[in-house]
């Protein structure tokens, strides 16, 4: 368990990084954001893939099916939204929604693999999704009144990019609770190939999406570089370096932990993401957050802490109660 809970909190401190990629390069489309990040996480699993080509060999055409649908859904389709979301609202607001991936998850695990997992008590993890919420609102008002002040405030974008921010919400339920799935039943298979192979199946989409893109924008007259953008260097080094510590080491350790927990409390343990992106993105601005907004995170903080502190219950246990 404690291995497990170590393992979620690095995967969480390089997750963190994501959010500020598109902050540093607020430039680029967050599309060749998502394909870049993933096309350079899919080359860095070739040569990891070579190394573990022995245990890769095991793996069925349904494991393969299984790995690209995680890719797609997990990794292309989030991080565009995620991008879009942060490059329109700004940092603090969507690194909050996604925050609340952690009660998010329990209650979709609830409903879902509570005969595998356990159940957790709803009236115990009420509290905790108010807490989140409340979170959420103080954070969203912060952001509102930064907004405000502005000259130039674009209160339509603003909201745009938080409904992003709910569409990767959506996408990163769906990711954890079906990887774990395959996890949680080939226990004796490596986490870490599993993550090589998500890399592997990452290419293919990636460069799919790549040339896309390009095509698109050629056809529609953009005056965007390609392949590469106006700052090539700058951008093949963050995408890299995302790609490496985000994408392949983060999967590990992610791996890793939800092979040794249950998914309702891995998906609480997220909460490492969001602290990391909140301590990056005001680092990267050189300021401090406000008093609003710190009392937001500790509300956050305090939702899911709470929630942790709730221990599934096997289902014969509660089924046995109503009889």
């Amino acid at each position: 368990m404690w291995m497990g809970k170590l393992y979620a909190l690095i995967a969480g401190l390089m997750w963190g990084l994501v959010f500020v990629g598109p902050l540093l390069v607020p430039e680029y489309p967050a599309a060749l954001q998502s394909v870049g990040r993933y096309l350079a996480f899919g080359l860095i699993a070739l040569p990891l893939a070579w190394l573990d080509r022995a245990a890769l060999r095991r793996l069925s055409r349904a494991d393969w099916m299984e790995a690209l649908k995680l890719a797609a859904v997990g990794n292309l389709l989030y991080y565009v939204c995620l991008a879009s979301a942060i490059q329109r609202a700004g940092a603090p607001l969507p690194t909050m929604i996604i925050g609340t991936l952690p009660v998010v998850i329990a209650i979709a695990a609830n409903l879902r693999n509570a005969r595998r997992d356990g159940r957790l008590p709803w009236a115990r993890l009420a509290p905790s999704l108010l807490l989140i919420a409340a979170g959420i609102a103080c954070v969203n008002q912060a952001e509102l009144a930064t907004l405000r002040a502005q000259t130039h405030a674009d209160l339509a974008r603003y909201v745009v990019g938080a409904l992003f921010a709910f569409v990767s919400v959506a996408c990163w339920t769906w990711y954890p609770l079906r990887n774990a799935d395959w996890l949680r039943h080939h226990p004796g298979r490596s986490p870490r190939t599993w993550a090589t192979a998500q890399g592997v199946a990452t290419l293919p989409l990636a460069l799919v999406g790549y040339a896309l893109l390009w095509l698109v924008m050629d056809v529609s007259g953009s005056h965007f570089a390609m392949p590469f953008g106006p700052r090539p260097m700058v951008f093949i080094a963050l995408m890299a370096a995302i790609g490496l510590f985000a994408s392949w080491l983060g999967t590990t350790c992610w791996n890793e932990a939800s092979q040794r927990l249950p998914t309702a409390i891995a998906g609480q343990l997220i909460v490492f993401e969001t602290l990391a992106a909140l301590s990056y993105a005001f680092a990267l601005r050189g300021t401090l957050p406000g008093v609003q907004t710190m009392l937001g995170v500790v509300l956050l903080v305090a939702g899911v802490v709470w929630a942790a502190r709730v221990k599934p219950v096997p289902l014969e246990y509660l089924e046995a109660e109503h009889l």
